[in-house]
């Protein structure tokens, strides 16, 4: 299956409104409704299995859209409509990964499952950075629901996941392992913290936004840090890759946990790191008025 990064998939703009945040959120679902469905409809019943997951898929993001137009009366008054949609809507569950599945003469229940663990995944990191990049206090709230929403649906979909896998390991047709070795994370934010006081050295009108971004001041220099010599906008793409890097490590830390305290832990450092992304982004884009 082709892996779109997870970390690209972010709103272009912060939302302003609640109704315009519920109604992103209702085309998020519309859309995962609309791919599940097709695929679930065109698989044959030889390929049963796969299909009865892409129908349960369906129905999950059924109930969702019911849910999420019951809370948008409560809360506007008003189920939002396509207006009310502030951007073009990133595509969670995008249609090139579910088809391949779909096609696939390989494709098991546990690639179903994977790739819809994926997209709950890609749905945190989406309303993690609606949070992050949201100046309204009620659109950051609601958008919480929404995060916390995507964790705990991730959780559930990763145990049938793992269900499925042992399924195939028993029956000798397991894909591969899945767990790979983790890089290391700590050297990684040893680095950026290093990136980002250089960073602040080479242009100080940047300090207030990194501090933001970092949540702590980049004046300290880290005991390692030297000046390496290079440019400006070297440093600023290396620790915007290494950020990026090491929200898709902690992420993968919660795929991997096998106890509820790791997998808390996991995602609350996944969520301060995609905070900490966005921040960074917002600061490489700042132009300095001169």
């Amino acid at each position: 299956m082709t892996r779109h990064p997870t970390l690209t998939a972010v709103p272009p703009a912060p939302i302003a409104s609640v109704i315009a945040l519920y109604a992103v959120a209702l085309d998020v679902a519309r859309h995962a409704l609309h791919r599940y469905s097709a695929a679930a409809s065109q698989l044959g019943d030889g390929a049963w299995p796969v299909r009865s997951v892409f129908e349960v898929l369906a129905a999950r993001e059924a109930r969702r859209i019911d849910r999420l137009e019951i809370e948008c009366f409560q809360a506007c008054g008003r189920v939002a409509a396509h207006p009310d949609v502030p951007w073009r809507v990133p595509h969670l569950v995008p249609d090139q990964e579910v088809t391949e599945v779909q096609h696939s003469e390989l494709a098991t229940p546990y690639t179903a499952w994977a790739m819809a663990v994926e997209h709950r995944r890609r749905a945190f990191v989406f309303w993690s950075y609606v949070i992050a990049v949201a100046t309204d206090r009620t659109v950051q709230d609601a958008a919480e629901a929404f995060a916390h929403e995507a964790l705990s649906d991730g959780n559930l979909l990763r145990h049938e996941r793992r269900l499925a896998w042992r399924a195939l390991r028993d029956t000798g047709r397991q894909e591969g392992s899945e767990h790979t070795e983790p890089e290391s994370a700590a050297l990684l934010e040893s680095l950026l913290q290093k990136d980002v006081w250089l960073w602040s050295r080479l242009a100080p009108s940047d300090r207030s936004l990194l501090t933001a971004a970092i949540q702590t001041a980049p004046d300290v220099a880290p005991s390692d840090a030297m000046p390496d010599g290079a440019p400006l906008e070297l440093i600023k793409g290396r620790a915007l890759r290494r950020a990026e890097q090491l929200s898709s490590l902690y992420l993968d830390d919660a795929d991997r946990a096998t106890d509820q305290d790791s997998l808390e832990l996991a995602q609350k450092l996944a969520a301060r790191s995609i905070v900490r992304l966005a921040g960074l982004r917002q600061a490489a884009a700042s132009v300095v008025p001169r």
